[in-house]
């Protein structure tokens, strides 16, 4: 299955830029299951800007692993680049309104997975 992911909000805080709570774990489980894709502002067809991006956030060895999520290129919503032949599921922090629309005309709303950080789940 592939998996979009988006990195402000998600990997990332949003407030204070750092890596979120167990994001070194999380990436080491979705890289071991799943087929990943960047969908993020930060990569728009190749990984350079994403990995350097990042760099300034992680470890070389978390760097290394990130190598293996691909790029995906799209110009004005990210749902542009998504397979929607294939199963996928999409991780983001905030979606536009289009985006939902077009997931949902698509049937395929549940596919998203809106991250909120700010949100602790004990």
């Amino acid at each position: 299955m592939k998996l979009y992911l988006d990195i402000d909000g998600v990997l990332l805080t949003t407030k204070n830029t750092q890596p979120a709570e167990y994001t070194n774990e999380f990436i080491d489980y979705i890289i071991s299951h799943f087929d990943c894709y960047w969908l993020t502002t930060h990569c728009k067809g190749n990984t350079i800007d994403v990995l350097e991006y990042l760099s300034k956030y992680f470890s070389q060895q978390t760097i290394d692993k990130l190598k293996c999520i691909k790029p995906t290129q799209w110009d004005t919503l990210k749902t542009e680049a998504i397979d929607l032949s294939e199963e996928f599921i999409w991780l983001d922090d905030y979606p536009f309104i289009a985006e939902k629309e077009f997931l949902k005309a698509h049937n395929c709303e549940n596919k998203l997975i809106i991250v909120n950080l700010n949100t602790i789940v004990r």
